[in-house]
């Protein structure tokens, strides 16, 4: 057999060999890194049961065995303890030998996916700033005149009593106006400047530890090799506060002390809306909390979403709003105790 698939060696593609019991018979180095496992451990296990259940998987290969016709799932989920399940693309194909009959191409889509997802988001964030925009517009007009009306309605007032109902008037439509200011403010472009993302960090998180005092602790897993960045040193700054702030306020909810992970990493090779790039940097926000409930998880950077009481979903939008521009992507995986937010930004 060995010298049956010899060839299968040298594939970069992950191939199993499957016997007409259904079991593995033969896994190339490129199964066994994909899913984690030696060849010992994956020779004679039964194909199907690897994955999660999927009844259009047995029935493909009852299909490929009967009818000799190569069949193309479109996904299988393969678990793997402590992590979120691998989703991979399976092609079955006929071989011409009949004690291994069928050979399993397991190709990951999580990159098609992904570069999916980023599509929707990028068109969904679009259209979601456009409305915003037109509504903070419509809403700041009556806004001044309301505030007017209350100040010269307090200058009127004989019983300095009623003026605590004016001044409620007054802060409330301050508070919305500052509101619309940044539902407004983020269409600026960046200001490009050289500038480290690990001083950054460092500037965010005095900043939370200041705010968070005792709920929260953070810890840093920098890698010191990375070069820096072109960006917007403020847009940047905000952008990763807001996540980070974000973190700690789920991670120290209830009165606990949460613990947050700012970690950087360069990585290779990697699609940002619509462009490869050769080289980008990944910034992941590690914490330890609740998790995003699953009711908003697909709407987390929609603005005026937001998973906590008294959140004005402002803040991950504008931090993916400033990603953005700067070519940049940014992304949630959530569970219960543990959420990681990913930016990625593109390097030179």
């Amino acid at each position: 057999m060995a010298a049956t698939f010899s060839g299968l060696e040298l594939l970069a593609t992950a191939v199993m060999v499957l016997d007409p019991e259904r079991r593995v018979q033969y896994a190339n180095p490129a199964a066994e890194n994909l899913l984690g496992a030696g060849a010992k451990s994956l020779v004679g296990q039964p194909f199907v049961p690897m994955f999660e259940a999927d009844p259009a998987l047995e029935t493909a290969l009852s299909d490929a065995l009967v009818t000799h016709w190569d069949y193309s799932a479109q996904v299988v989920s393969y678990p793997r303890p402590g992590r979120e399940p691998l989703l991979l693309s399976c092609v079955l194909t006929r071989t011409d030998v009949p004690r291994l009959p069928l050979l399993a191409e397991l190709r990951p889509i999580e990159q098609q996916l992904r570069q999916a997802r980023e599509e929707r988001l990028l068109g969904e964030q679009q259209a979601n700033r456009e409305l915003i925009r037109n509504l903070a517009h419509e809403i700041k007009n009556p806004l001044g005149g309301l505030r007017g009306s209350a100040q010269l309605l307090e200058r009127e007032l004989d019983r300095p009593e009623l003026h605590e109902y004016t001044q409620v008037i007054i802060k409330e439509a301050d508070r919305l106006q500052s509101l619309m200011d940044r539902l407004l403010t983020p269409h600026r472009q960046p200001k490009l400047e050289r500038l480290s993302i690990h001083e950054v960090l460092e500037r965010v998180r005095s900043l939370v530890l200041a705010e968070f005092a005792r709920g929260v602790e953070i810890e840093c897993d920098y890698d010191p090799s990375l070069p820096e960045i072109e960006g917007d040193k403020e847009q940047i700054i905000q952008a990763v506060l807001n996540v980070v702030r974000n973190a700690a306020q789920a991670a120290s909810a209830g009165g606990r002390t949460g613990h947050i992970i700012l970690r950087t990493r360069a990585i290779r090779q990697v699609t940002l809306l619509r462009q490869r790039r050769r080289l980008a940097l990944e910034l992941q926000v590690i914490d330890d909390g609740p998790g995003v409930p699953e009711d908003i998880r697909e709407r987390i950077f929609n603005p005026l979403v937001s998973g906590r009481d008294g959140g004005s979903g402002l803040g991950l939008s504008l931090a993916q709003t400033f990603v953005h521009y700067h070519r940049g992507v940014i992304e949630c995986d959530s569970r219960p105790g543990r959420t990681v937010f990913r930016i990625v930004l593109p390097l030179a």
